[in-house]
């Protein structure tokens, strides 16, 4: 076991790599030449193997009541940093853990192929999840030692291409799990049309979605969930909300928090959404509620104050709810009380 002073240097010398990385890209490295370079996902990829599950589980439980204080009640939490069977499943029982012995409501998604590993191309690790993480997972559901509720992939060039996505969203499908993938971000892959075709219940980022693709989600009814933080933070343009929005499709909003987007605020991000993507005050509020609820698959439990659901609502000390999205980075000062299955979980 490390002594406390020991784990501090440990924990220093982490996040000193992980703030080269952000320093790297504040200074106009992109997402894939930082990863080219061995740093990003490798990096945290690395880390994530030689934590202990009570280490993640510290530094998980702070974040998840940072992002509580800043009003959330409901996290969709990956894996996806361990790229190999063991260390994907010791992610997945800390999100077990925290479900259990947390106040905020968490849906788990399996993120196996966030990243192709070291030593394997994009088809040999879509083989492996396929053939040995996906029956795993089944097995451990049944049990009850993990709980999962999506299927994710890093559908891009560079990493897994259409077909291996398809093979490994459809793997999901087949045991149960709900189509929520990243998609069509750094380069226009027809993620949104491949995730309307199989049924998907959310697609992320979309910065680089067709009009096609748009007009596909739509019809199927598969939310776009836009990231402003990502787009703001890795300079990329932003998913054009208002052409989502005029032709039908439902817009939820996420902080997409990682080394990459390091940001535990909702309410900041319906700023960005607003100032960016030019989305009303009112269409932020519902993309960060109702429809970020629908994009989990949970919009019949959360997302809202209706007769039967769970009672999750936010008390801020304002004249007007605008102001948790106006005042940027105010929220710490208007939030009040957070509330949560109708136990107050926050109190300023």
């Amino acid at each position: 076991m490390l002594s406390k002073d020991s784990f501090l240097k440990k924990l220093l010398k982490k996040e000193l790599t992980v703030l080269g990385n952000v320093f790297y890209q504040l200074a106009g490295a992109s997402y894939m030449e930082i990863h080219r370079a061995g740093g990003g996902i490798n990096f945290t990829v690395e880390c994530t193997r030689q934590a202990s599950e009570e280490e993640l589980f510290d530094s998980f439980q702070q974040r998840l009541q940072c992002m509580m204080r800043a009003g959330t009640t409901l996290v969709e939490c990956k894996s996806g940093y361990g790229l190999n069977l063991q260390t994907e499943l010791k992610m997945l029982r800390v999100i077990a853990r925290a479900r259990r012995e947390l106040d905020v409501s968490i849906s788990a998604t399996y993120c196996g192929a966030h990243s192709v590993p070291k030593g394997k191309t994009a088809t040999e690790a879509a083989d492996d999840i396929v053939n040995n993480h996906l029956p795993k997972l089944k097995e451990l559901g049944r049990s009850g030692e993990i709980h999962v509720d999506n299927i994710d992939v890093f559908c891009e060039k560079g990493v897994f291409d259409l077909s291996s996505t398809r093979r490994i969203l459809q793997g999901g499908k087949d045991i149960g799990l709900q189509i929520n993938f990243h998609g069509d971000e750094l380069h226009p892959m027809k993620a949104a049309e491949l995730g309307a075709e199989l049924g998907a219940q959310a697609i992320s980022h979309l910065e680089e979605v067709s009009d096609e693709g748009i007009a596909a989600m739509a019809t199927a009814k598969c939310a776009a969930v836009l990231l402003p933080t990502t787009a703001y933070m890795l300079r990329l343009k932003q998913p054009r909300a208002r052409k989502m929005l005029d032709e039908g499709v439902i817009v939820a909003l996420g902080s997409d928090f990682n080394p990459n987007a390091y940001c535990f605020s909702m309410p900041m991000v319906m700023h960005l959404a607003c100032v960016n993507m030019k989305m009303s005050m009112p269409e932020a509020l519902a993309a960060a509620t109702i429809n970020a609820a629908y994009a989990l698959g949970k919009s019949h439990t959360h997302g809202s104050l209706e007769v039967g659901k769970q009672g999750d609502c936010v008390i801020i000390n304002s004249s007007r709810w605008e102001h948790l999205i106006y005042q940027f980075g105010g929220h710490h000062e208007l939030i009040e009380y957070v509330i949560a299955k109708g136990k107050v979980i926050y109190k300023k």
